[in-house]
């Protein structure tokens, strides 16, 4: 069910990283909708939306009644747990947030930053057959701290044409002004370029599948896009004090996901590495979605023995995994060197879902590696920064000849002759 290695080299030779340039057909399918979507506008969503949701539709946005019906249908158990993880995610993403900023020299020169929200965001959400509060939660709660001015949704419908009741609901409590009923390449597109019924937004955010993530990748520049985020992972590193009952719940989190998830486990056990398999298969059994998690599993699971917690750090820093999980004694005692990783997960009363659904960091991380070079979803990715500077005249004159040099340096005569005809007026009237 899953791969066992007795060490990390031989793990390490069959590992490959997956890219998204393993699939070249649905690249070809999803550059086909998008150029559709570009040139028809709303009636190829709705071409879309009936081919791969089956659902005919005939208007995109999610009615009053709709948001009204959704609230009757919600268990308050569920709506009122919504309700406080908001205010988790709120508070958490508040304490994010930067101050623009002036700094006053001697001279009189003025030099600073502005910190200014973006002004439309689209926040993407999986859907249809299941449901994702919890990410609209993560995409729209960040933006709307940000001070994002317009943040919508779009969610792929139900088969009976309407929202999930919990997404919607999300939506109200998250604060979206609008929530569309499409999904895949064609949301992507929609909002990126707008339709009749869909306004064009200045940066896509949100989790999706692979086409998804290549209409992402294929829009960006037109927009902006938080990551090109692909299946999800976690490693959990355990030592000999860590449960095999825990160990595999938590890789099963991550497997139920996806075909495509991968699961891992860096151990320096060898009682957990040769329990973990059969609990593993055991918990399986039981799940909803036992197909997709045995499946995941078998592809890309794997369980790894190392000598030691530093070798398991190595291990981790290696796979620069989304989700990392700490199960051992003292994981504050590894955390300093871990370089790499989306979300870190420390001790054994910790587990991934802590962070799915409800301490208040944000669950939308990069993937495949990313997290060497990028970060998690967060007030930063709702706002962008512009420079500010101010050069009263005598500061100028002062300064003019070196910034004359360096344009000369470079070759950019009117970049100096920009600096030279000021400092020549300068000069004359002194």
């Amino acid at each position: 069910m899953i791969r066992v290695y007795n060490n990390k080299e031989s793990f390490f030779t069959q590992y490959r990283r997956r890219t998204l340039a393993d699939h070249p057909e649905a690249l070809a399918s999803v550059r086909d909708i998008i150029k559709a979507v570009r040139e028809r506008g709303d009636a190829a969503v709705f071409a879309y939306t009936k081919r791969f949701d089956g659902v005919a539709l005939t208007s995109l946005a999610a009615t009053d009644a709709e948001f009204a019906a959704a609230e009757s249908l919600v268990e308050r158990e569920v709506a009122d747990a919504l309700r406080e993880a908001a205010e988790n995610i709120r508070s958490f993403h508040a304490r994010q947030l930067r101050n623009s900023w002036l700094e006053y020299g001697e001279d009189g020169s003025i030099r600073g930053q502005r910190i200014i929200p973006l002004e439309a965001v689209g926040a993407y959400v999986p859907g249809g057959s299941a449901a994702y509060p919890s990410s609209v939660l993560m995409t729209v709660i960040p933006a709307r701290v940000a001070g994002v001015k317009k943040v919508v949704l779009a969610t792929p419908p139900q088969r009976n044409g309407s929202v999930n009741p919990y997404t919607l609901l999300a939506a109200k409590i998250a604060g979206a002004d609008a929530v569309y009923k499409c999904g895949g390449a064609q949301a992507i597109a929609a909002l990126a370029y707008g339709t009749e019924s869909i306004p064009a937004v200045d940066k896509i955010v949100g989790p999706g599948n692979l086409y998804v993530t290549l209409a992402k990748r294929e829009v960006a520049g037109q927009v902006g896009i938080d990551m090109l985020a692909g299946p999800s992972e976690i490693l959990v590193v355990a030592d000999e004090t860590a449960r095999a009952d825990f160990v595999a719940c938590d890789l099963l989190s991550q497997a139920e996901h996806d075909p495509l998830a991968a699961a891992y486990c860096v151990t320096t056990s060898a009682k957990l590495l040769a329990a973990l398999p059969a609990e593993l298969e055991r918990q399986c059994a039981k799940l909803e979605r036992n197909a997709v998690a045995k499946q995941s599993l078998a592809d890309n699971g794997a369980v790894v023995k190392v000598e030691s917690l530093d070798e398991a750090v190595e291990v981790a820093n290696r796979l620069a995994p989304e989700h990392l999980e700490l199960q051992v004694a003292d994981p504050w005692a590894l955390l300093a060197g871990i370089r790499h990783a989306g979300a870190v997960f420390l001790g054994a009363y910790t587990p991934e879902p802590v962070g799915d659904y409800w301490a208040g960091p944000n669950h939308v991380l990069p993937t495949s590696g990313a997290v060497r070079h990028a970060s998690v979803l967060s007030v930063d990715d709702f706002v962008k920064r512009s420079s500010v500077l101010y050069y009263p005249p005598a500061v100028l004159l002062r300064q003019a000849a070196k910034i004359e040099a360096l344009a000369a340096a470079e070759g950019l005569t009117a970049h100096g002759r920009a600096v030279a005809i000021r400092r020549e007026e300068l000069e004359r009237q002194n």
